[in-house]
């Protein structure tokens, strides 16, 4: 019946499906190195990114539990979109995965290098003999419903990624700062070129403002306000501000997809002040809010919304 198919429709898709890996050099044993604790995380680490790369977001599949069954690592997947699901195959298909895991276990074991060999399975179906065959790949993975729920150790594993990504993001534009304060040794008044001194006023609208550093209340409205558009608004940013090249911006949208727009802008925002520090003017942000038509924030930054707007 109609009404029963409209029903089965609005049920979300999930799936499952086993990823299993194996290193090609012989003395690299993934399952030796995941069993080690101090090397977990490593390994750990490299597989989210890798997978995050091959579905777009960090929350496209989620990792039930790693299996250690020598020479294999096994990794148990859930997917709970189907078009997340068609990504992930695309990618493993097309190598991508492959090559995305390996050079991340590269970077985060700090090997020369980790050949892999990789199978998928879901249920008794071995998919690589079919992956030419998408829908039917997707077709046994929807028909193998996850057995578990996520493994204790997964999420301690996520929950120590999630303090190291916030924690590197801090060091590294702290890092950055003492690199550049290094560089150019500030000297007084003029002699540094008046390129460097953020102009005394700007003109928005016909009007002059005083310039001046953005504060930790810019900050707060710019992220509360900006919503979907805080991307574009990086982007403009990004022209003259070494610490949003490309692709930290991509990123940000990866590390807070989870927690939702005002994080991903007050991210965003707090990447360029600390790399900019006084440098990191009004004028700068007004500037990329006009360029993206986002005139009604910038009013509210500039306090050009009085009051009675509110009664």
């Amino acid at each position: 019946s109609l009404a029963g198919q409209m029903a089965n429709s609005s049920a979300p898709w999930i799936g499952c499906a086993y990823l299993f890996l194996q290193s090609t050099c012989k003395t690299i044993i993934l399952p030796s190195l995941y069993e080690s604790s101090q090397k977990r995380p490593s390994v750990f680490k490299a597989l989210k990114l890798a997978l995050a790369d091959s579905t777009g977001s960090m929350n496209g599949v989620d990792m039930l539990k790693v299996h250690c069954s020598h020479p294999h690592l096994i990794v148990q997947l859930k997917f709970c979109k189907q078009e997340n699901c068609r990504r992930f195959l695309q990618s493993y298909r097309e190598g991508v995965l492959q090559e995305s895991l390996q050079n991340h276990l590269q970077l985060s074991l700090a090997m020369s290098a980790v050949p892999l060999e990789m199978e998928l399975k879901a249920g008794s179906e071995h998919l690589d003999s079919m992956l030419k065959d998408e829908d039917r790949c997707l077709e046994c993975i929807y028909r193998e419903k996850p057995d578990r729920l996520r493994d204790e150790e997964i999420t301690k594993l996520e929950e120590c990624l999630k303090r190291l990504i916030v924690h590197q993001s801090i060091n590294n534009t702290t890092a950055l700062k003492d690199c550049a304060s290094l560089n150019s040794p500030s000297l007084p008044g003029p002699s540094q070129g008046n390129s460097l001194s953020p102009q005394v006023t700007f003109t928005f609208q016909g009007q002059e403002f005083a310039n001046r550093t953005l504060t930790p209340d810019d900050h707060q409205k710019f992220a509360k306000l900006v919503s979907k558009k805080w991307k574009q608004v990086g982007r403009s940013l990004q022209k003259n501000c070494r610490a949003l090249r490309d692709p930290v911006i991509d990123n940000l949208a990866l590390e807070y997809d989870r927690e939702g727009l005002y994080e991903q802008a007050y991210q965003l925002l707090l990447r360029f002040r600390q790399s900019e520090g006084k440098a990191a003017t009004i004028a700068r942000l007004i500037a990329a809010l006009e360029e993206n038509g986002l005139i009604s924030l910038a009013e509210e930054l500039l306090g050009l919304h009085s009051n009675e707007d509110c009664s």
